[in-house]
């Protein structure tokens, strides 16, 4: 096996910032970033005008390109009918702001996809995702799903009422392996129509888990990135690892990327560790061996 996949980094894993970040990822041995654009100086409402060309700009100077930039705009997702127009609309933004920087990839967490298909949550999802997909569908964009909340057979279920292929998905073997116990494996043979995006992430399950405990749900409390690298860092349900050290076979997975053809990005995320750009060097490394 000889991967030929390019390496990416998310710059905000550094936590330096966004300039910083890029100098960085440039540093360790990225090819391309992924940039989350829901707040700050990314937001699509604050990054405006002749800025947006000259980051792309200085991210070319530098011999990177983007990989994909995150939408995930946390809370409920898009479980929550009244709050989804505003959603909807700031996620077209932050679309349109992805293909203006040079990607046609935006991820995202939509919040855990119910089992009842009839009931109120899931209708309002897909119909959420459905204005995406189309929306997308217009750009020749992808808007991509992370796997994690729910397994990739109910994802897949959930991804086949949608029109189109606008809305997509971010493969996270890591998030499978740490919260519903799914095999990446198969989940890739399942998902591979979808797939535009990767994260390479590693990690391990100490014991079962109500996905809802970790992603939040429209009867409990929305999803939180802070409370999911508490979680991470405590290590009491499941342990973000360095690539290696946890249980996601990257032997099997990468060849289920290149059984179905994957082009794209594996793109380094790391939320927790004292050292973060130790350990994200040490995962450029460890995919180069692929090589």
């Amino acid at each position: 096996m000889a991967l030929t996949n390019k390496i990416g980094v998310i710059v905000d894993s550094f936590g330096v910032g966004v300039r910083e970040g890029l100098r960085k990822a440039k540093d360790v041995g990225a090819e391309g970033v992924q940039i989350y654009a829901v707040k700050g100086e990314m937001d699509p409402d604050v990054l405006v005008g002749p800025a947006r060309q000259e980051l792309k700009n200085y991210i070319v100077d530098l011999g990177l390109e983007i990989s994909a930039l995150c939408g995930d705009l946390g809370g409920h997702g898009f479980q929550d009918a009244a709050a989804n127009p505003e959603k909807v609309e700031k996620s077209k933004r932050i679309m349109d702001l992805a293909v203006e920087l040079g990607t046609n990839i935006v991820t995202t967490h939509i919040g855990i996809v119910p089992d009842d298909k009839n009931g109120p949550v899931y209708h309002a999802m897909q119909t959420a995702c459905e204005e995406l997909s189309r929306y997308a569908n217009s750009l020749g964009a992808y808007f991509a799903i992370e796997t994690g909340p729910e397994t990739a057979a109910h994802l897949k279920s959930f991804l086949d009422t949608l029109s189109g292929n606008g809305v997509s998905v971010n493969f996270d073997p890591a998030n499978m392996v740490m919260v519903t116990g799914d095999d990446p494996v198969q989940g890739v043979k399942l998902l591979k129509d979808y797939i535009v995006h990767t994260h390479v992430k590693d990690g391990v399950r100490h014991r079962v888990v109500d996905p809802r405990v970790v992603y939040g749900s429209l009867e409990t409390e929305g999803m939180e990135h802070d409370k999911i690298a508490a979680l991470l860092a405590e290590g009491k349900i499941f342990e973000e690892l360095p690539l290696g050290e946890g249980k996601v076979d990257f032997d099997a997975y990468f060849r289920a990327l290149q059984e179905i053809d994957y082009q794209g990005y594996l793109t380094i995320e790391r939320e927790v560790g004292a050292d973060p750009e130790a350990d994200i060097r040490k995962a450029v490394q460890f995919i180069k061996t692929y090589r």
